[in-house]
């Protein structure tokens, strides 16, 4: 597999899970909301379920925003071609962890492989930046040897 497929299928990947998020938001955004109209009209201006169904809307709206965002920045990283050094948009293998460094997804899962996607403002990234395979970064007293980019 080329470095350009191992890097879409990466990035293809983190953009499903997004996915699996948003869906997930936007079911329970639409579910409170449904549960606020069932609830009827205010009762009285200190109603407190109306008022907590509303807050879960909202709550569930800026995850499912966050979310697209995050799908629409994956996406735009499809577009660049693979790396050579540690910067936004690289996958990167250590002996240790694998990285896509693009944004704070968390954990997910690549065939068998454990990605992270962190965003550009983790410590971890300033460790990887501007590092090229064979370089050894140490990050909270590991050291770990960068053994691919792309």
């Amino acid at each position: 597999m080329s470095r350009e497929e191992q890097r879409r299928k990466v990035i293809c990947s983190c953009i499903a899970v997004q996915e699996q998020i948003a869906n997930v938001a936007k079911q329970e955004m639409d579910s409170a909301q449904q549960q606020s109209n069932d609830y009827g009209a205010n009762v009285d201006r200190y109603d407190s379920y109306r008022t907590k169904m509303l807050r879960s809307r909202d709550m569930y709206a800026r995850q499912y925003s966050n979310a697209l965002e995050g799908i629409r920045h994956l996406q735009d990283l499809l577009k660049l071609p693979p790396f050579d050094t540690a910067q936004h948009g690289a996958c990167v293998v250590t002996d240790r962890q694998r990285f896509l460094i693009s944004i704070g997804a968390g954990k997910f899962m690549v065939g068998n492989d454990v990605y992270f996607a962190i965003s550009a403002q983790t410590p971890i990234y300033a460790a990887l930046r501007g590092k090229h395979p064979g370089d050894t970064i140490v990050f909270n007293g590991q050291s770990q040897t960068i053994k691919e980019i792309f």
